[in-house]
């Protein structure tokens, strides 16, 4: 099997860069119309500037509403829209579904894709795959696309702006990162490009885990700081870790899953969507409890497990099953959520074990015993 690293033409993030949405396609040589499929919050904040930036350029557009899940109906509709404006480029804007949802319709129609994200909540805008739930918000299919994005465009004004909650999930589905690329080199899993891992890699996602560690206290201490006032209102050394902190849950966790690969963390994630009262969880929150989870699986080093636990406390991410919704520990509904985690073709068998639906409840029962303790510790 050859190793395979993938990732998006060009990456750009700072402050105030939505400015230059028009030139960088420009740039890159894509050609409109652009259908831009973005969420409410998202069209109200950026709307105007991308009018702006598009028209500046030349480039004819028109705006499609995200309906807030990314099915395969809310995908059918952005077909649709794009097939009547005879788009030539698809712009996803928002958060992690928004933009799979572009993504998934822009491979469709063969067209180039276009991240612009408005939360560091996921690594989701690199990549060139797409999570496609249910109505009810289980997860059905991951699509594997053939491109990845043509341009990642991040402005750290429109994430400063976004409430705190969606940087520390973000945090936590980097968390991953590092302990699910490991666990595939380990195993000599296929990554999600269909090849084994590289020494970048591998690099990145352990770089990924070590920002986290040195920046992740100081950015959401940078975010209070910008609360209302915006970019202007932080110090040289806040607002460095604030933008390490952004492409760690971004460029480095998505370089880094996709390419060095996915294990545990994320199976047991998606075990949870079965789980009703974790509907409420944010998808980085459920994918740190999958990280501690797969790390009882692996029986890592207690040490080791001290230090997720502690980081996980340090930013606010959950550490128990009642931090996800499930106060109350069903039997029922834990056999259920770890029976999907192993279904077959499920990246839980990325592990460098044989993993059973057995092995993963112990390790979630394990994982919310441990996380229990460290609060009554930590008060």
């Amino acid at each position: 099997m050859a190793q395979v690293f993938a990732g998006p033409s060009r990456y750009l993030q700072g402050a105030g860069v939505t400015g230059l949405l028009g030139s960088e396609i420009r740039r890159l040589g894509l050609e409109g119309p652009v259908l831009l499929i973005a969420g409410g919050s998202a069209r109200r904040q950026l709307g105007a500037s991308w009018e702006r930036s598009l028209t500046a350029m030349g480039y004819a557009f028109a705006v499609h509403p995200f309906g807030g899940e990314c099915s395969k109906r809310e995908i059918a509709a952005g077909v649709a829209a794009a097939a009547g404006l005879s788009a030539r480029t698809v712009l996803g804007a928002g958060g992690g579904k928004a933009i799979d949802a572009a993504r998934a319709v822009a491979a469709e129609l063969a067209l180039e894709v276009v991240s612009c994200p408005t939360i560091a909540s996921t690594d989701a805008p690199t990549s060139a795959i797409s999570i496609v739930y249910s109505a009810a918000g289980v997860v059905e299919e991951v699509q594997l696309h053939p491109r990845n994005p043509a341009l990642v465009l991040v402005d750290t004004d429109v994430i400063l702006a976004a409430p705190k909650r969606y940087l520390v999930a973000g945090m936590g589905d980097a968390l991953s990162t590092w302990f699910e690329a490991r666990a595939c080199a380990r195993s000599g899993a296929a990554n999600s490009r269909g090849g084994t891992t590289t020494l970048a890699a591998q690099a990145l996602a352990e770089l990924c885990w070590n920002t986290l560690l040195a920046d992740g206290a100081a950015a959401l201490a940078a975010h209070r700081a910008g609360e209302g006032g915006g970019s202007a209102m932080l110090t040289a050394s806040n607002k460095g870790a604030f933008e390490r902190i952004v492409e760690a849950n971004t460029l480095l966790s998505g370089l880094g899953f996709e390419s060095a690969g996915l294990a545990a963390a994320h199976g047991i994630h998606n075990g949870l969507t079965v789980a009703p009262g974790c509907h409420g969880a944010l998808h980085g929150e459920k994918v740190a409890f999958g990280t501690l989870s797969q790390l009882f699986l692996e029986d890592a080093p207690a040490t080791e497990i001290g230090k997720v636990l502690g980081f996980c406390r340090s930013v606010g991410l959950p550490v128990t099953l009642g931090q996800i919704g499930l106060g109350a520990i069903d039997g029922a509904m834990l056999t259920q959520i770890a029976t999907r985690a192993v279904q077959p073709g499920e990246v839980t068998h990325n592990e460098p074990f044989p993993v059973t639906a057995a092995m993963v409840e112990k390790a979630i029962r394990r994982a919310d015993a441990a996380g229990r303790l460290e609060e009554e510790r930590g008060g």
